[in-house]
């Protein structure tokens, strides 16, 4: 039985995203797909690490921003949405979810990562999906405003149904990361930044989460958070 939010992990302590990755996975030389990619930093620190990236946005606001940034050799921005790649059967060595799965519609995950497996080559190929946890500070901070159990739950769920039978193999790992914000006006900004989740000022200053940010108050005068992230990493395609 798969139990994601459990201790039954490989701890890789306190990492970003890409450091998770980066420890695990040798990128260099590899073709992959960035899903869900957003205004495309993780996309570009895999160009960085010597990938040839795909970078799928679906939110059109964002899309269109990435096709009218500065262009980057090895990366290549497309508007699509998760259950629809733009890419061969058995093109690609890797496929990535950067906190992004739980944002795919809930009737589209398990299409999503069925489209994974699709483009994955059947020698080598892997499916690598970063999650956020749901304990920590900073999930209870933003749980008043922007509550996303039920989605992440979700796609923890998809990934046990529809995934793990695809694949031979799957290692699963936990990080943590520490999220700072240098004031409540500072984390307002940030979360009622992003078109993808167009969250609203008034729900994010209420008394309540005010009152959650402030025990994020650090020794240094600003505010720290704890988010545990979760790794799964899938190997060996099975044949559909």
């Amino acid at each position: 039985m798969n139990r994601p939010f459990t201790s039954d992990r490989t701890d890789l302590g306190e990492r970003s995203d890409i450091d998770a990755v980066s420890d695990l996975l040798p990128v260099a030389g590899l073709q992959v797909a960035d899903i869900g990619c957003g205004a495309g930093a993780l996309s570009r620190r895999l160009c960085a690490l010597g990938a040839t990236v795909l970078a799928v946005e679906p939110d059109p606001i964002q899309a269109e921003k990435n096709r009218a940034a500065e262009p980057l050799p090895g990366l290549t921005f497309v508007e699509a949405g998760a259950e629809r790649l733009p890419a061969e059967s058995g093109s690609l060595d890797g496929v990535f979810f950067f906190r992004s799965l739980h944002h795919v519609p809930k009737p589209l995950m398990a299409a999503a990562l069925a489209e994974a497996a699709r483009v994955l080559k059947p020698e080598g190929g892997f499916l690598c999906v970063v999650e956020p946890g749901m304990t920590g500070s900073h999930f209870q901070v933003m749980r008043p405003f922007h509550d996303e159990t039920e989605v992440r739950i979700a796609a923890q769920a998809a990934l046990s149904e529809v995934a793990q039978p695809r694949f031979g193999r799957v290692d699963r790992y936990r990080f943590v990361q520490y999220p700072r914000h240098a004031d409540f006006a500072a984390m307002v900004t940030r979360v009622t930044g992003q078109t993808f989740n167009n969250i609203s000022r008034d729900r994010v200053e209420t008394d309540e989460v005010r009152a959650l940010f402030e025990q994020g108050r650090s020794d240094e005068g600003d505010y720290v958070f704890e988010q545990p992230m979760l790794l799964d990493l899938y190997r060996d395609p099975r044949s559909a």
